[in-house]
């Protein structure tokens, strides 16, 4: 649930409200984001938001970077393709965006990259470990483990319980596809073949949906879809009188399919790239005191606190850059900063390592609703 003051808000995304004018009056650091802030995943989209914005809130009471304030601008997609490249076309021209940050993603940032790659900017931390946003390129620089790191500790887990029927539910898109072949290709060593459950990406899900997945007499299900129709696949299952081991990419946004699921969710595990947030890590309890201190009243979440070590990264990548608010010396800045301990939680980035951390661990869905390790 989206709980944030709404004194807060203002506080939170002034520049969401009024940076289009602003950037020209007012040197700062313009981060340009694009996010589904409204629709089926608006709860996902601002959570990433106001991770970031709350780090960046905290930075600026403290002076900024090099005097200069950081200013997110955070547009609504609605997780939609489209508006998502129309969107960064208007952070790159309009806000003159010195880093695109934290876009939703992997289908979110397909229109994007090639705009960040031609204009130069940095195009860092997309919420995704799809193999498009792990391509080579110039300007794109991730946070997390790939998808495949996460595949594989789930599926090692697995059958290594002598489950062997893994049935596969992926987005009949280009990178939903991407994830069926990785898990394809992990259990092609074992002589094992997935069977494929796919869905139209923003489709709702029911009980006709979900009993035509159980068809394929699946051992155990792997997600790789959004917080609603993982939810609706677990509601299902249970209202049966079911029980498959299920896991879920760290894609479904651990609290948002938790509030989703209710109490069906109860045993389901969910892959997580960055510490749990109840966890006492230097990096984890900054963050809480970050969001904190911005009026977010829901206690931090996965998606919060990743978006909130990127903001972190990002803001040292700032401070080390050689020309303040410039776009070009800051992507060097990246490019040069080798290993970082963001406070528990190190990445290491260089000219040929774009890919900032490996980090894996799989969470369980207690009954009581909590993610534990």
């Amino acid at each position: 649930m989206f709980a944030i003051k709404k004194s807060s808000v203002s506080a939170l995304c002034l520049s969401c409200l009024f940076l289009a004018g602003a950037s020209h009056a007012q040197k700062a650091w313009v981060v340009g984001q694009s996010a589904p802030l409204s629709g089926s995943n608006a709860n996902f989209g601002r959570d990433i938001r106001d991770g970031a914005a709350a780090y960046f809130k905290s930075v600026n009471a403290r002076g900024g970077v090099a005097g200069l304030p950081i200013e997110l601008v955070a547009l609504d997609d609605k997780n939609e393709r489209k508006i998502a490249g129309a969107n960064t076309q208007k952070l790159l021209e309009s806000n003159e965006a010195v880093a695109l940050f934290g876009y939703a993603s992997a289908t979110l940032s397909l229109d994007a990259m090639p705009q960040a790659e031609k204009a130069g900017v940095l195009f860092f931390a997309p919420f995704s470990g799809a193999n498009p946003v792990r391509k080579s390129s110039p300007v794109v620089f991730t946070l997390r483990a790939s998808y495949g790191d996460e595949l594989e500790k789930m599926l090692s887990f697995w059958t290594g319980l002598g489950l062997k029927q893994v049935v596969v539910v992926h987005y009949d898109d280009e990178v939903g596809k991407q994830n069926l072949a990785v898990v394809t290709q992990y259990l092609a060593k074992q002589g094992k073949t997935p069977a494929a459950y796919s869905l139209q990406r923003n489709a709702k899900l029911g009980a006709a949906e979900v009993a035509d997945l159980l068809k394929l007499k699946p051992d155990v299900i792997i997600n790789t879809v959004l917080s609603g129709p993982a939810a609706e696949i677990s509601k299902q299952i249970v209202a049966q009188g079911k029980f498959i081991p299920t896991s879920s990419l760290s894609f479904v946004g651990a609290q948002q399919y938790i509030e989703a699921a209710g109490e069906a969710g109860a045993g389901v595990s969910i892959s997580q790239v960055v510490p749990n947030a109840a966890s006492t890590l230097p990096v984890v309890k900054e963050c809480a005191k970050a969001l904190k201190d911005a009026g977010v009243s829901q206690a931090m979440n996965s998606a919060h606190l990743e978006s909130c070590i990127g903001a972190k990264v990002l803001t040292e990548a700032m401070r080390r850059s050689k020309k303040p608010g410039d776009a070009k010396a800051l992507l060097a800045a990246m490019k040069n900063l080798g290993s970082y301990d963001a406070g528990g939680f190190t990445v290491t980035y260089g000219s040929d390592q774009q890919h900032g951390s490996k980090y894996v661990e799989l969470g369980m869905v207690t009954r009581e609703g909590k993610l534990r390790n």
